[in-house]
């Protein structure tokens, strides 16, 4: 079976076993799972935001700024921020 995808990722977190089948520190999950407890109790304001943010960051490792950029334009949404392309190319 390919190890593809966030889904992966998030399975292998629920196992407690890294892509490569070694266990993961309990005190890493301990971790990761209070932080991701604190996020989902956080209030939201809108999908179209979480949507672009999450495009940004995943959109930064595969794609340069300049078309990243012109990706999320022609989407509807704005351009890079200052702040995101200092961030995530810099």
């Amino acid at each position: 079976m390919k190890k593809m995808g966030m889904q992966a990722v998030d399975l292998a977190i629920q196992n407690g076993v890294d892509l490569d089948g070694t266990p993961i520190p309990p005190k890493m999950l301990d971790l990761y799972n209070r932080i991701m407890d604190e996020e989902n109790k956080r209030q939201r304001s809108g999908v179209k935001k979480s949507m672009r943010n999450r495009c940004v960051k995943t959109g930064s490792k595969h794609f340069d700024k300049e078309t990243l950029n012109q990706l999320l334009i022609d989407s509807g949404w704005e351009g890079l921020k200052e702040k995101e392309i200092l961030f995530f190319y810099n």
